[in-house]
């Protein structure tokens, strides 16, 4: 039976594998000194001018998809009688989750029957990515709507995230740390190192002194976790740093091989939080609640 895969413009996949997986999409809205931009995968928005805008010190801002985007996108296949399973952005750091929950609802109460699944996949960007890519690939393979939300939900889980940023005073400019440990870490070159915990939240994992550093301890920490690495793609996502998203990987193949290694900018609704610079590494490993936060 056919059912359709919407996900967030925040999962960061390369646009044209939005359309060769027949994904559709929702789009978040990003502010930036006070223009407003629609983050719609790169049909139109310039990634490339936007991280140059984040280097040169902007901050942006990204707005929740509201109740009625939602019930607008749930109703294009809806009317059609056609299934949907909606991957979103972890709940724990968005609203967009539960504004996508009460459009449900608002919907259910609008039609005698609906056939909507919303998933909290407890991801985010290529994180998310990863798992809307294997979900799409299952999909395409003929697997069930009801044999891929159990595999969602069993597996999400088990997708991790390492992730760092070059600028710490990025964090303190969105409100994301104090002024006096943004102006302590830049001096002392302190690179945070960020993951994703068992519910979905992004949260501090270590400290290391220097940028190389915080690139090898986002491989070691990787290839700590990882599992089957052979059995699953990985992937690396940066702000506008493509070199060293490429040597990331060029030192993980020196310890492991994983099924396939993709590299991919992050989307803008992402790189608001992150600043220019930032670095990520996205794989399937061990249950996330092993992890010593």
């Amino acid at each position: 039976m056919r059912y359709q895969l919407i996900t967030d413009s925040c999962c960061d996949l390369p646009l044209e594998w939005v359309d060769t997986y027949d994904l559709d999409i929702v789009n978040f809205t990003i502010n930036i000194s006070g223009e407003e931009l629609i983050d719609d995968m790169g049909q139109s928005f310039d990634k490339q001018s936007f991280f140059q805008r984040l280097k040169n010190g902007e901050t942006a801002s990204t707005s929740l998809v509201n109740v009625h985007q939602y019930i607008e996108k749930f109703k294009e296949y809806i009317d059609q009688g056609i299934p949907i399973v909606y991957l979103a952005l972890s709940s724990a750091l968005s609203g967009s989750y539960n504004n996508a929950v009460q459009a449900k609802k608002m919907l259910e109460d609008e039609y005698d029957s609906i056939d909507l699944t919303i998933i909290d996949t407890h991801a985010a960007s290529l994180g998310l990515g990863l798992i809307v890519l294997e979900a799409a690939r299952k999909k395409e393979q003929g697997q069930s709507k009801e044999e891929l939300i159990q595999w969602v939900e069993d597996e999400k889980i088990n997708y991790h995230s390492w992730v760092t940023v070059d600028d710490i005073k990025h964090l303190q400019r969105g409100g994301r740390i104090s002024s006096t440990a943004a102006t302590v870490g830049s001096l002392l070159s302190v690179k945070p190192i960020l993951t994703m915990n068992e519910k979905g939240k992004l949260v501090p994992f270590s400290k290391v002194r220097g940028r190389k550093k915080s690139i090898h301890y986002l491989v070691d920490q990787t290839i700590k976790y990882i599992k089957d690495p052979e059995e699953h793609a990985l992937m690396i996502g940066h702000v506008g740093v493509p070199e060293e998203a490429e040597y990331i990987k060029e030192k993980i193949l020196e310890r492991i091989q994983p099924k396939e290694i993709i590299i991919s900018s992050y989307g803008p609704t992402v790189a608001a939080h992150t600043g220019f610079g930032s670095l990520s590494v996205f794989s399937y490993g061990q249950n996330r609640s092993t992890l010593k936060l």
